[in-house]
């Protein structure tokens, strides 16, 4: 099938054209619990988690970015649902991680909602992780921590290290909502994810030339950022009109990076000079 390209119909349409073992990542934000209407889309949960299952490489990893409604003052845990069905139909529940923003003020008897889920799934060990690193806090600091028995006694550590310079991030990952508005384009649809957010998880999990799926592409954003980083994607969305928004990010997108190939070669022919 062809790649590099949005299918506006259905996920499984679009899956039902790939071979087996065929995406090295997906990364993706499904409709939440109907707290968005996406013009009236809905989508087969159980169908599109075994076609994922299908055509996910061994060794490749699903990203799915999801919350939980909140219907008659308890939260639905749609989202644990969705994860226990991954793991019954095969994938490895690699991380649970969080994404934290700073969303809306609710007025509630309980605490501020200030996270989503991002489920890392697995279809057998990770072949590719690429870790984000951060700077280390304490540098130098000398750790002489070790495990546990069963019994509670502790066990000495073999070697004594001290912290480096750096460490591989955390699995809470925070990004303010002014990181959502990528571009006039995105802003148009109803519920964008952080381009930084998918751009993070494109380069943590996948390769360049790296094939890339997004089976509710919605605003493009997986797609945008594949683009940037060298990958090659493959999206679904249902609705024409999203489908406009994608075409417009995918064509700056791809003129971006055109502009950053003609600037490297140009630096490249001086050099020469």
């Amino acid at each position: 099938m062809e790649i590099n390209k949005n299918y506006n119909e259905s996920n499984l349409e679009t899956m039902a054209k790939m071979p087996d073992n065929f995406i090295d990542l997906t990364v993706t934000s499904p409709p939440y619990d109907n707290l968005r209407t996406y013009n009236g889309y809905s989508f087969d949960f159980e169908n599109v988690a075994k076609e994922l299952f299908r055509v996910t490489k061994q060794g490749g990893v699903v990203v799915w970015i999801v919350d939980d409604a909140t219907v008659k003052g308890s939260e639905t845990l749609t989202s644990f649902k969705q994860a226990l069905f991954f793991k019954d139909i095969g994938f490895n529940v690699h991380d649970t991680m969080i994404y934290q923003t700073n969303k809306p003020p609710m007025n509630d008897n309980r605490y501020q909602k200030e996270f989503e889920f991002m489920f890392i799934f697995s279809k057998g060990k990770p072949k590719t992780f690429n870790p984000i690193m951060v700077e280390t806090l304490a540098k130098g600091v000398l750790n002489k921590g070790g495990n546990r028995k069963v019994n509670g006694e502790k066990m000495k550590r073999g070697i004594e290290n001290r912290t480096g310079e750096t460490k591989v991030k955390g699995n809470i990952w925070y990004l303010p909502r002014s990181s959502k508005s990528g571009d006039e384009y995105s802003r148009k649809h109803p519920a964008t994810f952080p381009e930084q957010l998918a751009n993070d998880h494109i380069i943590s999990w996948s390769n360049e030339n790296d094939l890339i799926y997004d089976p509710f592409m919605g605003s493009g954003t997986t797609a945008k950022m594949s683009i940037l980083n060298n990958r090659n994607w493959i999206g679904s969305e249902i609705s024409s009109e999203y489908c406009d928004i994608i075409d417009e990010r995918v064509k700056k997108a791809r003129e971006e990076k055109r502009k950053e190939k003609d600037l490297q070669a140009g630096n490249l022919f001086g050099n020469e000079m």
